[in-house]
């Protein structure tokens, strides 16, 4: 991500030593506003990804630098949504999809998904719902699509070779929506990112 400071720094002394005695209790991967993150999040974040264990979405295979910059970017949004308080979970909203994600990483293949307890999928589950709570009321709401955008579309759509069924105004107007919502969201994040102090930890090899 072009926004992020890269700072390589020493091996902590913690690892070098660690063959006499000394146990390493974990490793940096960011620091975002002071916040530090650990590889151990990063890892969890890059198999919940792996495993869909969001109802609704579909697998994502992650290098561990790339579930990096997911976490990074959640993490500022969710500074964001502490400063300003805007987002909510309903409770009921949060048991169903919860019970749906631990059913998901039961029946994911990968062996990262056995070492990730129950309460801590439940939380990765808060933190995304909140998330789009937030960017529900911070971004989503300010955007709108133009009836005569619509038509455009739809003729354009009509136009092209082999377009098969003529799908119908409401649900073109969704997906232009829809794909709006995701770069407004993306431009804010991109904005977030440039104005906030990030720090990240070499990741080489992971």
């Amino acid at each position: 991500m072009s926004s992020f400071r890269r700072i390589h720094s020493r091996v902590p002394p913690g690892a070098a030593r660690a063959a006499e005695g000394y146990r390493v209790y974990e490793s940096t991967a960011a620091s975002v506003n002071g916040e530090v993150l650990f590889v151990s999040d990063v890892v969890r974040e890059a198999c919940f990804l792996g495993c869909a264990a969001m109802p609704g979405s579909v697998e994502e295979t992650l290098s561990l630098r790339e579930a990096r910059d997911r976490l990074i970017l959640d993490t500022l949004a969710l500074q964001e949504q502490g400063k300003l308080l805007l987002g909510t979970v309903d409770n009921v909203t949060l048991e169903g999809f919860a019970r749906e994600a631990e059913s998901r990483m039961a029946a994911c293949p990968s062996p990262c998904a056995g070492e990730i307890p129950p309460g801590e999928t439940r939380e990765w589950i808060r933190r995304k719902l909140l998330l789009r709570d937030f960017f529900n009321r911070r971004v989503a709401v300010f955007v709108d699509v133009k009836d005569d955008d619509v038509r455009k579309e739809l003729a354009r759509r009509s136009s092209a070779p082999g377009s098969g069924a003529e799908p119908t105004w409401e649900q073109v107007r969704n997906e232009m929506l829809d794909a709006r919502i995701a770069q407004e969201i993306r431009n804010w994040q991109s904005r977030a990112a440039s104005k906030s102090r990030l720090i990240l930890s070499p990741m080489e090899g992971r």
